[in-house]
């Protein structure tokens, strides 16, 4: 006779291994039903698990980006729970052939009610595969500006400046337009727009830009900021400063240090702002001015004009032209014996090619019988020169000095090494800028070999200390100065008549 428990434990058994409907020729119990949630559950433990061994340690291991690292591990992930999925369907005794049948005869109506959930998943299955966005991407949609953190099945995470998070669906990933300011290059470009007075000297105004984006933290030096000049506005010229940064998310902050010191420095070399005044004329002036006062005369209404337009014109900043001059990179340039006679277009193409290097405290510049490839003013800071080899000081050269323009239009090595002597600053035109301008500026080109030529002293000396380098091409050697530079220059630069 059985007992109470063993009753129970029967009816349990059956409860479990009844028969709740078939799916084809497979019965379906609850039993059944716990064995494939149980199975899920391990497979999204086991899924999960995996990827981020894989994503967070393999492979950082081989050297794959972020965004990479992320698509193959959403990707896998998802693989794998398909597989698991699949196996444990088929470990419980479900026909798939047969399961696809029912799942067929669901799936119209089914569709209907999860098409946007089909069309993120398709959407996110895109982006996954076909990367237009990745993790890690600094990205602008419909005003709203932020780093990709994370991309799902369903969704796209975007991370805004204020670090708030927002959750968009990959159907508006994929059907809007994007700005992915990190698609094939990981830099930011920002623009500024700058008006300046009519009377300002556009020279002035670029160095002064360029000096202002070199010194900001977040704007770097490669590529080169440039200063364009847009066009002739109304009593103003107009200015556009590029610079890029590797600090998407400090953007704004970058573009106010840039305008703080924008005004700063324009105030300092006495570039004025335009200012937006405007002027009424009365045509007979003194016929309104004697229905108020009929003892005023034309002559007092014009002495009265000339006080108030005393009064209330707008104070201009005074700067010494020598202070000017001092502080000007073009001055500096004109004092090079070669650049002394180029007007400032000229100039202001050999400061637009140029950019600013920092030197810490005893770091080399460059050593004796490096490449001559580059040319420098000091602009702030000390070096020394001085011959390794020998250990022979030869002098140190101070803020406006300039060296390495001979070696960077003859391509000749150079002769001793430079260091700092302190935190250093120098303006360098190299050979790829140099070789830009004279492309652009044959009658630069030839100014430039007249000027050398005048030195034919030095000139000599160098032309003989490369033959004695062997470094003269047979073809190019020639005993006339003038014929020797010329193909020097068309030698090193592809330039030449």
């Amino acid at each position: 006779m059985k007992t109470i428990p063993q009753e129970l434990l029967t009816d349990i058994s059956q409860l479990f291994t009844a028969t709740l409907f078939k799916t084809g020729e497979n019965p379906v119990s609850l039993r059944s039903l716990l064995e494939l949630i149980i199975s899920f559950m391990v497979v999204l433990i086991v899924s999960r698990a995996f990827t981020n061994f894989l994503k967070e340690r393999l492979l950082v291991r081989l050297g794959i980006d972020e965004g990479n690292r992320e698509a193959i591990s959403v990707i896998i992930r998802y693989l794998i729970v398909a597989l698991g999925v699949i196996i444990a369907i088929q470990g419980i005794g479900f026909n798939l052939a047969s399961f696809a049948v029912v799942a067929g005869g669901l799936g119209v109506g089914i569709g209907f009610g999860i098409q946007d959930l089909t069309t993120n998943f398709v959407s996110g299955l895109t982006l996954l595969l076909d990367r237009p966005v990745k993790v890690g991407d600094f990205v602008e949609l419909e005003g709203l500006m932020g780093i990709v953190k994370k991309i799902s099945i369903r969704s796209t995470i975007i991370t805004t400046n204020d670090d708030s998070s927002v959750i968009v669906p990959n159907s508006n990933m994929i059907s809007n337009k994007i700005v992915n300011w990190s698609y094939e290059n990981p830099l930011l470009c920002l623009r500024l727009s700058i008006e300046v007075a009519e009377n300002s000297d556009p020279l002035l105004v670029t160095e002064t830009l360029l000096n202002i984006a070199y010194a900001e933290a977040g704007v770097l030096s490669e590529p080169n900021p440039k200063v364009l000049f847009v066009e002739f506005g109304d009593d103003c010229f107009k200015f556009e400063l590029l610079v890029w940064t590797d600090r998407p998310t400090d953007r704004e902050v970058i573009k106010s240090s840039l305008n703080f010191a924008i005004k700063y420095h324009f105030r300092q070399q006495g570039i004025d702002f335009p200012f937006n005044d405007r002027d009424l004329y009365l045509r007979n002036p003194e016929v309104l001015l004697q229905l108020f006062d009929p003892n005023k005369t034309a002559m007092d209404l014009n002495s009265q004009d000339t006080r108030i337009s005393q009064k209330l014109a707008p104070k201009m900043p005074v700067v010494a032209e020598e202070s000017q001059q001092q502080s000007s990179l073009s001055s500096l340039l004109r004092q090079v014996k070669y650049f002394e006679n180029l007007n400032d277009i000229e100039l202001r193409q050999l400061i637009e090619v140029g950019c600013r290097k920092r030197l810490r405290s005893q770091e080399f510049l460059f050593r004796e019988n490096d490449p001559g490839d580059a040319f420098y003013i000091i602009l702030s800071g000390f070096v020394e020169v001085f011959v390794e080899a020998i250990d022979k000081h030869l002098t140190n050269l101070g803020r406006g000095k300039f060296f390495g323009e001979l070696s960077l239009m003859l391509g000749i090595p150079r002769t001793a090494s430079v260091r700092a002597l302190e935190e250093t600053i120098l303006f360098a035109i190299n050979q790829e800028g140099f070789q830009k301008v004279l492309t652009e500026r044959p009658d630069l080109y030839e100014q430039i070999i007249q000027e050398i030529v005048k030195h034919k002293e030095e000139l000599s000396d160098r032309q003989q200390q490369l033959r004695e380098m062997e470094l003269v091409d047979p073809e190019e050697d020639d005993e006339n100065p003038v014929d020797w530079v010329r193909k020097r220059l068309n030698n090193l630069f592809s330039i030449g008549s």
